[in-house]
């Protein structure tokens, strides 16, 4: 419509967000979701809004014209308003005033509708779309994995099962074994990257953590890709900071009002945008190196969790790197092989395996990767010793024995990703209808 010369006639719909009624004319802004800020209508005559209320949702006619406002180019004159569906002013709960996000969770149904979370809603569009075009332009094949599986690749235990109604055992259940919803694609990626070299799969993903914090969700949207031929660590971080730049970058330019939104009064994150698409190489430090600066650290940031060879890294340690001691991205690789699934490709050194997170200021752990196993062998010990169900990864351990390549992969939280860009607290904010332990409303 911005584009539309003055003086056209335009018809539009959508839902009043605010309206304010004087002697003799009438404002009201309306909203349809498609951008940031809305329309503004003028009224010449008031009794046009006189059915008008905060939540309503309208049709009006009228001729656009140049606004004399700063705050948008054109603004439409009525000459029609008509008013589809009714909204109660006394108890609708988005007025125009400030509201919290933990009070829009409360009203997940109408939350929409708020201008931080169609802000969010049309982040999430494009950079979806972002990274479709990444991926097809770099010749990957997008594979649509099952949601129910029989494995549990991450081998921690935290999925869901699934249980057929009026049955006690597994054994006698649908599927005749036990079935869980899926905690990652990977597997079944791996199977499709064995004839198709790239692929990829943006699906949902399930995990029964009982976190309460504002980083993990009971069902969130996860980005996997897995590349064949692939035998050097450094070719996979390569693709995933291209992916993570490209797709940024076309945030950028085609949603640059709504991460100018998050970022206006966030000189921190304006500047974590820019050093996400600047063509200068994302920080890389090796998980040993990164111990020896959490301990030099310790003596001022006087870690909960003291830093210690072996051990994980905890959430204060990868905020302290990615926000304090690096400010901005960084890739940390070879972590000790004993805190690591079973599937990565041990290293020479024998005590660490060729993988990586990426950290970022906001959620920390943005993604993670590795080099997979591809030896028969030690995979197959590998699976024994993390004590899986006998047989039960049989097909996977099969693919080394047919044509296997060197090959790698990652995964990355699509929500992480958009929580990066917004610097909001919560991943809670990030999903249209988040889902968390105690918490499965709608």
């Amino acid at each position: 419509m911005q584009d539309n010369a003055a003086g056209t006639d335009v018809k539009i719909t959508g839902w009043v967000r605010s309206v304010r009624v004087q002697k003799r004319i009438a404002f009201a802004e309306i909203a349809d979701g498609s951008t940031l800020k809305g329309v503004q209508v003028i009224m010449d005559d008031p009794l046009m809004a006189r059915d008008m209320t905060t939540g309503c949702s309208v049709e009006i006619a009228g001729t656009l014209s140049d606004s004399p406002g700063r705050e948008q180019s054109k603004e439409i004159q009525a000459s029609s308003v008509r008013v589809v569906g009714e909204a109660d002013a006394e108890t609708y709960p988005l007025q125009k005033k400030r509201h919290s996000l933990e009070f829009l969770r409360e009203i997940g149904h109408l939350r929409p509708r708020s201008q931080t979370i169609g802000a969010v809603t049309r982040l999430r569009d494009y950079a979806e779309i972002g990274l479709h075009k990444f991926f097809h332009d770099n010749e990957f094949v997008r594979i649509h994995t099952p949601a129910l599986t029989a494995n549990d690749c991450e081998g921690g235990g935290e999925t869901f099962s699934i249980v057929t109604p009026g049955t006690d055992h597994p054994e006698s259940d649908f599927f005749g074994k036990r079935v869980n919803l899926t905690v990652s694609g990977q597997l079944h990626l791996e199977v499709f990257a064995g004839a198709f070299k790239r692929v990829y799969a943006l699906n949902p993903a399930f995990r029964a953590e009982p976190s309460q914090t504002g980083r993990h969700l009971a069902e969130f949207w996860m980005l996997e890709a897995e590349c064949a031929f692939v035998d050097k660590l450094s070719t996979l971080v390569s693709v995933e900071e291209e992916m993570v730049r490209s797709t940024t970058q076309f945030l950028l330019d085609n949603a640059s009002a709504e991460l100018d939104l998050f970022a206006r009064d966030n000189e921190r994150l304006a500047r974590l945008v820019r050093r996400l698409t600047d063509q200068q190489p994302y920080a890389r430090v090796t998980y040993t190196e990164a111990i020896d600066i959490l301990q030099k650290a310790d003596t001022t940031a006087n870690f909960v969790f003291k830093p210690r060879w072996g051990q994980g890294l905890q959430s204060e340690h990868e905020r302290y790197l990615a926000t304090t001691h690096f400010d901005g991205p960084v890739f940390v690789t070879d972590y000790p092989a004993a805190i690591k699934p079973f599937y990565m490709l041990p290293n020479a050194d024998g005590r660490t395996v060729a993988c990586m997170d990426l950290l970022v200021p906001g959620p920390c752990e943005l993604l993670g990767g590795s080099l997979r196993e591809h030896d028969y062998s030690r995979l197959k010990g590998a699976i024994e010793a993390q004590g899986f169900e006998e047989g039960s990864l049989d097909w996977y351990l099969s693919l080394r024995k047919y044509g296997t390549t060197p090959h790698a992969g990652f995964g990355m939280g699509f929500e992480r990703f958009i929580q990066m860009v917004t610097g909001l607290d919560s991943v809670r904010d990030i999903v249209p209808f988040p889902r968390h332990a105690g918490r499965c409303q709608y």
